[in-house]
């Protein structure tokens, strides 16, 4: 498996080895000790899957908040998406910064979005499917979010992307400046 950091610390891509010939490929998704050993020892307990019909939906960005402060192992097992976590960690050097890798089932890759981030994304062909594991179970009273246009973010969405399809909840999300600091950074 393929290891790479960013520079906004906590954040790790993941991408399993395909071992393919002619009738396709075989690949370890996840193993416990190399998540372990690069992302820390967190346990999953639940795997989600969404699947957006349209291409240029927007889901995200969202995070819960303390005491059910959720992780998430990403990745697409149908379509394709532009994937984005943001660092709400007050006090982060990188606080405020974004990444985003564009997932596929063909690329394999897979993003750890640690609690102290929002996660969102935008899918880039129809029937795109996301599949994730969690940290934590869903809490509606700790189930928070961020504009996801916010420009003192400026995450740089794909051109296929469609306002028209955020849910009502996430056209109210709030501004990085509005967000209480439902996290900490420390080193």
């Amino acid at each position: 498996m393929e290891i790479k950091s960013f520079d906004v610390s906590g954040l790790t891509l993941l991408t399993p080895h395909h071992i393919g010939d002619e009738r396709g490929y075989f690949a370890e998704t996840f193993r416990a000790d190399l998540f372990a050993q690069h992302c820390g020892n967190w346990t999953f307990i639940q795997d989600n899957e969404s699947r957006s019909v349209r291409p240029g939906t927007i889901r995200g960005l969202h995070f819960q908040s303390e005491p059910h402060a959720q992780g998430k192992l990403v990745r697409c097992t149908a379509g394709a998406l532009f994937d984005v976590a943001v660092d709400i960690r007050q006090g982060s050097p990188t606080f405020g910064q974004w990444i985003g890798e564009t997932l596929t089932p063909d690329n394999g890759k897979q993003l750890w979005v640690p609690p102290g981030f929002a996660h969102g994304f935008c899918s880039l062909e129809p029937d795109t499917v996301i599949c994730y594991k969690v940290t934590a179970y869903y809490s509606a009273e700790c189930d928070k979010g961020l504009r996801w246009d916010d420009p003192a973010i400026g995450v740089k969405w794909p051109d296929v992307v469609d306002p028209e399809t955020l849910s009502p909840k996430d056209r109210q999300q709030p501004l990085l400046a509005e967000l209480p600091a439902y996290f900490t950074w420390s080193e």
